[in-house]
C-alpha cells in the first residue's frame, strides 16, 4: 500500500510519501513514490504516485524519457505552458497505460491495475499548484475547501491533518503536522513504512527548498512519535471523568 500527502499553502507546497510495497507481510519491498523535474527559474514539478507499482513505474518511466528527448517530440513537463496541462496529459497517460494493462490481462484482471498520481508544482509567473489524478484520467485540483489531497491509505493520516492544517501556517509547522499523520499511520497499518521522503517548494523557488528522506533512526521523527504519543496520552487523562452513578 502507500501513503502519499500534499498540501498546498500560503508559502508554497509541501509533500511527504512512503516508500513501502508490498504483496504480503513477507514480501515488503521500498520503492521510491516521489519523483521531481526542475528548470531553474521557471519550473518545478513533482509526483507522488500510489496504486499498482508496474502502471505508476510505465508512466514515470514515459515521463522522463521524453525530458531526454529531440525538442521536436513532445515533453509534458518541461514544455507544458501551465499546471493545468501539465495534469491533463499525465492523466491522459495514465489512462492510456491502465487501459492496454487491463486489456493485456484479460477479464481476470479486471480492476487490478488501478493507480492514481498528486502533480503538485509551479510555472514562472503562475500560482503554484496542486492536482490528484484519477485512474480514469480525470482529475480534481486542490482549493481553499481542498487544500490538500492524500493517496494510498488515507483514513488515519486525515482527521490529524484536517484538525491542526491552517493554510497560512509556516513551512515547518506544515513538515511537523505530516510528521503526525504519517506516524499516526504507521502505528496503524503495516502497509505503510519507512522510509519517508519529504519536500518543501517554496513560492516563486523554482527548485526543492527543503528535501530529506526520513529512515528509521531519524532523531526527528522519533521525537515526534514519542511527544505526540504521551500528548494524546495526556490529552486523554485530562478530559472529564465519566460516572456510572446519576446524571
Amino acid at each position: 500500500m502507500t501513503y502519499c500527502v500534499g498540501m498546498i499553502l500560503d508559502r508554497g507546497l509541501v509533500l511527504m510519501s512512503d516508500t513501502r510495497t508490498n504483496s504480503g507481510v513477507d514480501n515488503i519491498s521500498v520503492f521510491r513514490k516521489m519523483f521531481t523535474w526542475n528548470v531553474p527559474g521557471d519550473r518545478i514539478i513533482t509526483l507522488m504516485t500510489a496504486g499498482n507499482l508496474a502502471s505508476t513505474q510505465a508512466v514515470i518511466s514515459q515521463l522522463a524519457e521524453r525530458t531526454k528527448a529531440p525538442d521536436e517530440r513532445d515533453n509534458i513537463l518541461l514544455q507544458s505552458p501551465t499546471m493545468f496541462q501539465v495534469a491533463t496529459e499525465i492523466g491522459k497517460l495514465l489512462r492510456t497505460i491502465i487501459a492496454e494493462r487491463q486489456g493485456a490481462n484479460g477479464d481476470r484482471g479486471k480492476g487490478r491495475f488501478t493507480a492514481s498520481i498528486i502533480v503538485a508544482g509551479q510555472i514562472a509567473g503562475m500560482e503554484p499548484r496542486l492536482f490528484m489524478v484519477y485512474p480514469e484520467g480525470n482529475f480534481i485540483e486542490a482549493s481553499l475547501d481542498t487544500p490538500f489531497f492524500q493517496i494510498g491509505e488515507t483514513k488515519y493520516g486525515r482527521p490529524i491533518i484536517i484538525r491542526g492544517y491552517d493554510r497560512t501556517m509556516s513551512m515547518e509547522d506544515a513538515v511537523k503536522l505530516l510528521m503526525v499523520s504519517f506516524d499516526s499511520t504507521l502505528k496503524a497499518n503495516l502497509s505503510v513504512g519507512l522510509p519517508l521522503d519529504l519536500q518543501v517548494i517554496e513560492r516563486d523557488v523554482f527548485e526543492p527548498a527543503h528535501e530529506r528522506r526520513i529512515t528509521h533512526d531519524d532523531p526527528y521523527f522519533r521525537s515526534i512519535s514519542s511527544s505526540w504519543g504521551d500528548a494524546l496520552k495526556s490529552a486523554f487523562h485530562s478530559l472529564p471523568d465519566y460516572s456510572f452513578v446519576g446524571e
